[in-house]
């Protein structure tokens, strides 16, 4: 995808280089079994640990805003060296001018207020967020409701060419899209919505959940759509291929598992392969909303 260059005076992103910049509280209350099935998922791209946690466990953690720290000698780093640091935050950094740009004017045109997520970058270690907690680089990418910012693990972008069996671009913009796709549930509501009827309704949990990251997938695949004078040959291809090896049912039967659908939490291979092309293909901006229709 024929991205253009990356404009820090119009993005938030910062570095906590592994080291963990952010509030000192960890997640506090989450019990190991709670962990476990955060991380079975989070060996894909598109998975949202913390979002998994508080359906599990109904908890929110609170505490100060996340300052990022990283670099030399704990030195913050500023937003030009965050985004030149390696070729895969270039491209992250791209990505979210693009996304940013391409959503403020969505939400303008719909007049809801629109407001910008922060871009953590950091390779390695463990992170904190500023209200979900500390999570390792194993969970993979996820996006925090409570500090609205999108953790990225620059070293998943190798695990992901092995996992995917693609090293295309646009299998690594999937990734931060599907995140900001989150953002977008919690701007319009719909995240908080989701989880009140969760908590509601504990036996339609993971439906909804999966409703929810449906959703996320079409939205990245919206933003593709908007954006369709920038994608290249062969994009569209790396897109549903990696959308189906993150199938619940592919991951399960890979695992040397019976498929079940109930304990899905991101839908099948076929699902995501269909969200992300309803997305790339909607006429307008309500094409994502068919998820949570008729409740």
């Amino acid at each position: 995808m024929r991205l253009g260059p990356f404009d820090t005076s119009r993005i938030n992103v910062r570095s906590s280089d592994g080291g963990g910049g952010g509030g000192m509280g960890g997640a506090r209350g989450i019990g190991c079994g709670t962990l476990v099935i955060a991380l079975i998922g989070a060996v894909v791209f598109g998975l949202d640990p913390m979002q998994t946690i508080g359906v599990l466990q109904g908890v929110q953690q609170q505490s100060a805003p996340a300052q990022g720290t990283g670099g030399s000698g704990g030195r913050t780093l500023s937003e030009e060296e965050v985004c030149t640091s390696s070729d895969y935050a270039r491209e992250a950094c791209n990505a979210l001018t693009s996304l940013d740009a391409t959503w403020a004017a969505t939400f303008e045109r719909a007049e809801i207020a629109f407001e910008q997520p922060v871009l953590d970058l950091y390779r390695g270690g463990q992170v904190t967020t500023g209200g979900c907690g500390s999570a390792s680089a194993a969970v993979g990418p996820f996006y925090c409701p409570a500090d609205k910012g999108i953790y990225i693990d620059t070293g998943f972008y190798d695990q992901l060419a092995q996992m995917a069996g693609t090293g295309g671009d646009f299998a690594r913009l999937y990734v931060i899209a599907h995140e900001y796709g989150h953002h977008i549930q919690n701007l319009t509501g719909i995240a908080g919505q989701v989880r009140a009827a969760q908590r509601g309704n504990p036996a339609a949990a993971n439906r909804l959940q999966v409703a929810m990251e449906l959703q996320a997938d079409c939205y990245a695949g919206m933003w593709a759509g908007k954006n369709r004078q920038l994608i290249e040959a062969g994009d569209l291809e790396e897109g549903l291929k990696a959308a189906s090896a993150i199938g619940d049912d592919t991951l399960q039967r890979n695992a040397g598992q019976g498929v079940n659908p109930e304990s899905f939490t991101h839908g099948s291979s076929r699902q995501r392969m269909e969200a992300l092309r309803r997305g790339l293909e909607a006429t307008d901006d309500t094409a994502c909303e068919v998820f949570f229709e008729g409740g």
